[in-house]
């Protein structure tokens, strides 16, 4: 089956640019996600870590 797929893969040009796309989307994607957590102010941090333990809200519509 993987030969299959190999095989057909190989006829198509042009096809060796889509692992380079989706390993540069993979990499900035990690990037971006790991200067937002870097530069993420911590009275942010800390807000957002408390919403689960917040039991102020009104459960009843």
């Amino acid at each position: 089956m993987l030969k299959f797929v190999k095989n057909h893969m190989e006829s198509m040009t042009g096809i060796e640019i889509y692992p380079i796309i989706s390993l540069l989307i993979f990499f900035i994607f990690f990037v971006v996600l790991f200067w937002w957590v870097v530069s993420a102010k911590k009275d942010y941090i800390n807000t957002v870590s408390n919403i689960p333990l917040d039991n102020q809200n009104d459960d009843t519509l």
